[in-house]
């Protein structure tokens, strides 16, 4: 019965040229050891002997939503609510234990600036190596390459290994990289904060010029004043459930009270 109407949902979405993301019924669990193994030794020795105990964690729980182009949403919620696994399963990092996700458009994860850098490279290679990951070929990124340059402000160190950069600069230099190639969808997990504050402010006005063009953004953040100035939804997870969703105003208002409820400051 649900393989029926998970049929009907696809089709549904592949005809539908607005929306982005549908996810049905996703659930997430993890199999954590139960007791703490030191070394790798331990553990193969434990591996071949099936001694390994394991108990389940369920991280997420049922959760459904869907994003349409230019309707940008907010996960919200306290610590290990799931916000940044879902975020994970969005981007197709990670794959749900149950369920069904659905993506459509070119779409750029920042959930950690600079992951997928090789550390050996130099700064320039990077930006190949970013694009080629991102599905770009070095044709497009040459003609990207000045602006990613210009934005990051690291021109003098473009031939320089990322080793030897710091972390601020290979943040700066991963934001560069995800901004110039205007996607359809951007992912965000708790990055906009990126360098020193002429820089923030203009990493927030390309974030604001992207939003214009019609990028839509998914925002992991526990920053009330970002999530209410780049999305007009909002998911609320506790526990893995979704508590509530819809206006980004209400939903952020029940968050915000229940933490005052349990005593716990928010992030203006």
């Amino acid at each position: 019965m649900k393989n029926a109407a998970y049929t009907e949902i696809v089709k549904n979405f592949n005809e539908d040229p607005d929306m982005l993301i549908e996810a049905r019924d996703v659930c997430m669990t993890f199999k954590m050891p139960t007791e703490r193994i030191d070394n790798l030794k331990e553990f193969a020795i434990k591996f071949i002997k099936h001694k390994i105990r394991y108990q389940k964690l369920e991280v997420l729980k049922d959760v459904n939503l869907s994003v349409a182009r230019g309707e940008s949403l907010a996960l919200i919620g306290r610590n290990g609510a799931g916000k940044s696994t879902l975020l994970k399963i969005l981007a197709g990092i990670v794959t749900p234990t149950s369920g069904l996700v659905l993506t459509k458009g070119n779409t750029v994860p920042l959930l950690k600036l600079g992951a997928g850098f090789d550390m050996n490279a130099s700064g320039k290679e990077n930006i190949f190596l970013n694009g080629a990951m991102m599905g770009f070929s070095r044709r497009e990124m040459l003609k990207k390459y000045d602006s990613i340059v210009e934005f990051s402000e690291l021109k003098n160190f473009m031939n320089v290994p990322l080793k030897n950069y710091s972390s601020g600069m290979i943040s700066r230099l991963g934001f560069a990289i995800a901004v110039d190639v205007n996607p359809d969808l951007m992912l965000i997990d708790e990055v906009l904060g990126v360098g020193d504050i002429p820089f923030r402010n203009k990493c927030a006005a390309k974030i604001d010029e992207l939003k214009t063009n019609g990028t839509t953004f998914i925002v992991v953040s526990h920053s009330m004043s970002q999530i209410l100035t780049l999305c007009q939804k909002a998911v609320y997870l506790e526990n893995g459930i979704v508590k509530m969703q819809g206006n980004v105003n209400e939903v952020a208002k029940a968050y915000v009270s229940d933490c005052e409820k349990l005593g716990i400051k928010t992030q203006k």
